[in-house]
């Protein structure tokens, strides 16, 4: 898809069809979301897609995960018109923090952390990663946030699996994606 095209109709989704496959084997993702933000269109509605089922909520802050999270959650905090914190892969902030220890979607151990001093008790946070496969980062970041008394507003991603740790997440936290159902179990699937 050219990245200045926009289709007459556009539909709940339409943008994951910029996404690119994975041409460099199993070590990584399976689709690459990167050029939907390079589409000005795009990743507009993809932004406006993931917020639509939080209007009207209380959300006092935005955080992002490390990294494409990043990208997401800072236009989703710049529509919202709030504050981003970065949630990041251990060994980055040069302030104190809290770490947490996660398996991520390739199984590899790693810890995430964030700063002490940008959660209060009470503060509702929404948690944006472009992606939750196997839920593994998101739900080290949910703990990050619960273990400084925050809450969380809800989880945003391009895609939540119904993998064990997608459904967990889902059952537990209100949850925004851009797959339409139909498209869903290929998205599982990996095709």
């Amino acid at each position: 898809m050219d990245l200045c095209h926009v289709p007459a109709t556009r539909e709940k989704g339409w943008y994951l069809a910029l996404m690119a496959p994975n041409v460099k084997g199993p070590n990584y993702a399976w689709l690459d979301p990167s050029r939907l933000y390079c589409h000005p269109q795009g990743l507009q509605d993809c932004v406006a897609d993931l917020l639509q089922p939080f209007q009207g909520d209380a959300i006092d802050m935005v955080a992002g995960i490390d990294a494409m999270g990043f990208i997401l959650g800072a236009a989703a905090a710049a529509t919202l018109r709030k504050g981003f914190l970065a949630i990041r892969k251990a060994g980055h902030l040069c302030v104190q923090t809290v770490a947490q220890p996660y398996t991520d979607y390739s199984g590899r151990e790693k810890v995430m952390e964030v700063r002490t001093d940008a959660i209060s008790p009470g503060l509702r946070i929404l948690l944006v990663d472009q992606w939750v496969e196997t839920g593994g980062t998101m739900r080290a970041a949910i703990e990050l946030v619960e273990q400084l008394g925050g809450v969380v507003a809800g989880v945003a991603a391009i895609c939540i699996e119904n993998s064990e740790g997608g459904k967990w997440i889902q059952e537990r936290y209100k949850c925004s994606h851009c797959v339409p159902p139909r498209l869903q179990p290929r998205f599982d699937q990996h095709q």
